[in-house]
């Protein structure tokens, strides 16, 4: 039955299929005739006397389930079953899932205590120690030494020419949850030699007969207190004691403390200061033909500078001002100064672009101590006195180029009353005094008022914490009321630093710096004993260029070796006029960490 409802069916859609083409051939050949003849085909008017109702036929399809007509029919077989359950041992015990940890860096193992030695050309030698030990968790205690000495033996120099420097520091600091405090102590000891004779002095019999040497010594103690939740945020205290090989000695007090105090947005901050130094050299100028008189210094200073601090988006000022009472105890007179103390800066694009400038002023308390620290080669003869730096106006661009690419631009000027200026001293053939720095082989401080128009420039690089790159270069022009030169002052410097940190084990770096031309003076001291009648001849002092590197290796996470190579270029030139440094010279050691 099922095949031959097949056949009918298929019989059916044949004889549909045959109409349907009949039908569209004769439309086809009408079409064809009507337009060979040309003929209008006229109008009809069509008239609906019912609405269109469009429907969907059912299309055929094959049942999924068709309907069977079968005359057998078979009959399932219903199943009966039963469950029985049989137990059985299992000694299965399912385990605890566990997430799987990122793999972590390890930190770095921290030691609280080194030590370095290294040794090199020259018999120069250094020695560091360094502990920071906590006595409980708010409480600490730190120890340092430093050590760095040379034999000398610079080619072509007839005296001495070794020197040393030591010093030793501990401090103590404790932290609570309101304040914290300190106190330090330091002590120093150096050694330097007047070795810097001129080339006229040839004589061995003179130069036999010359004490070169000269130390200096200097111990100093101090304390500090900050403050958390209170108008008075610290207080500081430093006494420091600074003395020769040549009955020279020196001491200074200086008192400080801040106050805070908030308005609204903004707040009061007030600074005060007070500095008192005094001090004596037995010996007189070297511009004197005797040596019958000491010098005696004593200069006091109070100030006080309130300012206001505000900050808007993108906006920090600060607005102040700088009273002082300066004094000169010694000779009973005194005057008072004011200062400007105006900062500002603003973001112009972000961490980009950032416009800074400001003009501030200071009386500058100079000391004996502060002219050794930048000379050593300074005779104890010297004249101290403050300098008044009227005011120092500058202002400049810096930011970030790139994120790991900074700058910074400016530009200034500076009025300084009394700037203390190196200079020799005039050779004093009068003179026999203890030490030897007599022969124009030492330096005396010159003051003059000084204005400075200086440029500086500065890149920086931080492509990560392995490697760092600063660069940066300064011009000045200075002008002098006496119409000398700046004495040993250079127009132009410039300077190189990187550090780079190659894998772990193995870093090294390099700094190279230029110092341009500098003018001295030699002068003859007369019995007269005024410098003005003293016989001169300039000095100019050539630029030098100095290249220095180092490169480490670490053994292991407490021991590493070094080495160092100063003045590469081997460039014998002259810092100071008539003193000489040493060529090229090499330098290792190693550095070990620990825990004491």
């Amino acid at each position: 039955m099922g095949i031959e409802f097949q056949k009918r069916k298929e019989q059916h859609m044949q004889m549909k299929i045959k109409i349907a083409v009949i039908v569209l051939l004769t439309g086809c050949l009408q079409w064809g005739l009507a337009q060979e003849e040309g003929e209008d085909i006229g109008t009809e008017t069509v008239t609906v006397t019912k609405a269109y109702t469009p429907s969907i036929s059912d299309a055929f399809k094959i049942k999924s389930f068709p309907v069977t007509n079968d005359s057998i029919e078979l009959q399932k077989k219903k199943l009966k079953y039963k469950i029985h359950s049989i137990p059985v041992a299992s000694t299965f015990t399912p385990a605890k899932g566990k997430a799987t940890a990122v793999k972590k860096t390890p930190p770095p193992e921290l030691f609280n205590s080194y030590a370095s030695f290294g040794f090199g050309s020259y018999a120069n030698a250094l020695a560091e120690f360094y502990t920071s030990r906590p006595i409980n968790r708010d409480q600490r205690l730190d120890i340092g030494f430093d050590h760095n000495s040379s034999r000398g033996n610079i080619d072509g120099v007839a005296l001495d020419n070794i020197f040393s420097d030591s010093e030793i520091s501990g401090s103590y600091s404790l932290r609570d949850r309101d304040y914290d405090w300190g106190a330090n102590v330091g002590f120093q000891h150096q050694i330097y030699n007047w070795y810097g004779l001129p080339e006229d002095i040839d004589d061995p019999v003179t130069i036999n007969g010359i004490d070169e040497r000269q130390q200096y010594f200097m111990g100093e103690a101090g304390a500090y207190i900050n403050l958390e939740d209170t108008y008075i945020k610290s207080g500081s205290f430093k006494y420091r004691r600074f003395w020769d090989a040549v009955k020279s000695g020196e001491n200074r007090v200086i008192l400080g403390g801040a106050l805070d105090f908030p308005l609204g947005e903004e707040s009061l901050n007030i600074n005060l200061n007070v500095d008192y130094l005094n001090g004596t050299f037995a010996n007189a100028s070297l511009n004197n033909p005797n040596n019958d008189t000491d010098i005696k210094y004593s200069q006091f200073q109070v100030g006080i500078n309130p300012s206001l601090a505000m900050l808007r988006d993108d906006l920090s000022l600060k607005l102040g001002v700088n009273f002082v009472y300066g004094m000169d105890t010694e000779a009973s007179e005194g005057s008072f100064y004011i200062y400007p103390a105006v900062t500002a800066s603003y973001r112009l694009v972000g961490e980009t672009v950032i416009a800074y400038g400001g003009i501030e002023g200071q009386l500058k308390q100079n000391s004996y101590y502060g002219f050794v620290d930048e000379n050593p080669f300074v005779s104890p003869t010297l004249s101290v006195a403050p300098t008044d730096s009227q005011y120092d106006a500058y202002g400049g661009v810096k930011g970030q180029l790139l994120p790991n690419l900074g700058y910074n631009v400016r530009i200034s000027y500076v009025a300084e009353n009394n700037r203390p200026l190196f200079k020799l001293n005039p050779s004093n053939s009068f003179r026999s005094d203890d030490k030897g720095y007599y022969y124009g082989n030492s330096f005396e401080v010159f003051y003059d008022d000084v204005k400075t128009i200086g440029f500086f420039g500065e890149l920086n690089v931080d492509v990560n914490r392995n490697f760092t790159f600063r660069l940066n270069g300064s011009y000045s022009s200075y002008t002098t009321e006496t119409d000398n030169p700046a004495w040993n002052l250079p127009k132009l410097e410039g300077n190189l630093f990187f550090d780079y940190q190659i894998g772990e084990k193995w870093f090294l770096g390099a700094n190279l710096f230029y110092v341009g031309e500098r003018e001295d003076v030699a002068t003859q001291a007369t019995l007269s004993g005024i410098p003005s009648d003293f016989p001169a001849t300039a000095i100019t002092l050539d630029g030098y260029f100095d290249a220095n590197a180092h490169v480490g290796h670490r053994l292991n996470n407490q021991l590493s070796v070094f080495l160092r190579a100063s003045n590469i270029a081997n460039n014998k030139y002259q810092r100071w006029a008539n003193y000489r440094v040493q060529g090229f010279q090499i330098l290792g050691g190693a550095t070990y960490k620990f825990d004491f």
